[in-house]
């Protein structure tokens, strides 16, 4: 069975995932959030996401991670902290060897439920079922990062099946 992590990053909320797969089963391990505080100056909350991601990676063991990248319509102020964070978590793959690739919400919402447009609710649901969950996962940014480690799980093994390419490597 393969362990892919999966990664929401955020500067308040870094959501995590960690699924094992075996073909074209899957199994949810843990899913959960790294929270940081706004009472703490930015440097702390980047220290913050780094050891979570590393006691994640020391504990859980991923052969490989997907993470969701950076979307913006609405909010640009949030934009360059999001993305401090995001900067911290590719560090941590990189300097910890974990193989990653990254992928758009869109890309997420089509590997799991089939269409690029659907609804947060309809993500949630679909993981449910897929992963054999008793609820559905929550919050929106740990569902994301599960979203994320079964997006993975299967273009990465598309990939490698068609192209023999290799998931990125920082």
């Amino acid at each position: 069975m393969k362990v892919i992590l999966g990664i929401d990053p955020g500067l308040a909320s870094t959501g995590y995932g960690i699924i094992k797969c075996a073909g074209s089963r899957f199994r949810c391990i843990v899913h959960g959030m790294i929270r940081t505080s706004p009472r703490d100056g930015m440097g702390e909350r980047l220290v913050q996401i780094h050891r979570g991601i590393t006691d994640i990676i020391t504990t859980y063991d991923p052969e490989e991670a997907g993470i969701e990248t950076i979307y913006f319509s609405k909010n640009f102020k949030s934009a360059i902290p999001v993305a401090q964070a995001r900067g911290v978590v590719l560090y941590t793959l990189a300097s910890r060897g974990v193989p990653f690739a990254e992928y758009t919400p869109l890309e997420l919402k089509q590997a799991v439920v089939g269409k690029g447009k659907a609804e947060k609710i309809q993500v949630q649901e679909v993981l449910k079922m897929i992963l054999n969950l008793k609820e559905l996962p929550t919050p929106d940014h740990a569902a994301d990062a599960l979203a994320a480690a079964f997006c993975h799980a299967n273009y990465s093994s598309f990939r490698r099946h068609v192209a023999g390419s290799e998931p990125n490597h920082v």
